[in-house]
Formats: C-alpha cells, structure tokens, sequence
C-alpha cells in the first residue's frame, strides 16, 4: 500500500490502491445537486480524475484551477472530474465563486465508496489523500500518481500528457 503522510505525519490510507493496466473500478459518487454519479455514466470518454483533500485548501483549490484551464485544451472526449469528500453543497458553492466551468466536482462524502474503490481514505480524518487517476476509453487505468505528502502538488505536466495519450 501506498505510504502517505498528511503535514509530514503518517496517515493510514484504507481501501483498494488502483495500478496502471487496471480495470477501473466503479463507484458512485454525488454531483453538486445530489444526484448520484456513477463511474459507468461517463463511459466512452477519457476520464482525467482529481482527487483532493478539500477544495476550500491552497493546493486543492490550485490543483483543480489548474485542470479547469488545461479541460479545454484536452478535447470533447476527455472528462474531467474532481473528487473530494467535501459536502455537494460546498462544491458547488466554491465552483460559482472559483468561475469552475470544465471541471466536474463530484462528492465522496455520503458513501466514501470512490475512496474504497481507489485505495485513497485517510482513515484519521475522513478525507480522501490526493491523488490523479486517467482511465481510457476502454476503462482501463493508464496512470497513477498517489502523491506522497497530501499537501504537496501532483505532477501535473505528467498527468496532462497521460491524458493526451489516452485521449488519442
């Protein structure tokens, strides 16, 4: 399992560590007006998934800032999502005033069942570690990145690029 630590302290991270060649597990998660958002309901497009502790943080709101520009670049079959275990509420409320219009956020909070499925709950403070997923058209998973430190930034030239393979 992959070692994380959250402000240098080791956290424990529960659930199932996702590599790249995997078939992508299904989840479901709540989209900003509750409704429930399966994996399978994006099927058929590349899915860029950003996963953050907290978008109301620094790096959380950078790193789905960051993705919100680099979405249209990426094409119509690409989707991006971002995923934290913040309230539907508090997404939607942070997405209106950060302008977030390319990036879907998505809650984890009621069932945790994307943390399961992708192996990134930290058991001590019910959040999700971050961490980047890109799954194919074809439902499998061409990267993976845990990031070691929570706190730290992903690699976000390395994900775009795994995007853009994936998305050719």
């Amino acid at each position: 399992m992959t070692k994380v630590t959250f402000h240098n302290d080791p956290v424990t991270i529960l659930g199932n560590e996702v590599s790249v060649g995997d078939n992508a597990p299904d989840f479901t998660v709540l989209a900003n007006d509750l409704s429930p958002v399966t994996f399978s309901d994006l099927k058929g497009t590349v899915r860029l998934i950003s996963v953050v502790p907290s978008l109301d943080t620094g790096v959380c709101s950078v790193q789905t800032k960051r993705f919100n520009d680099e979405a249209t670049s990426l094409g119509e079959d690409v989707s991006v999502l971002t995923i934290s275990a913040d309230l539907p509420f508090a997404q939607k409320r942070w997405s209106v005033a950060e302008g977030i219009e390319a990036v879907q956020t998505l809650s984890d909070h009621r069932d945790l069942s994307f943390g399961e499925a992708y192996g990134v709950i930290i058991e001590e403070l019910r959040l999700l570690t971050r961490a980047i997923f890109v799954v194919d058209k074809d439902d499998k998973v061409t990267y993976v990145e845990y990031v070691a430190e929570a706190t730290d930034h992903p690699d976000y030239e390395k994900a775009i690029a795994a995007v853009k393979t994936a998305a050719k």
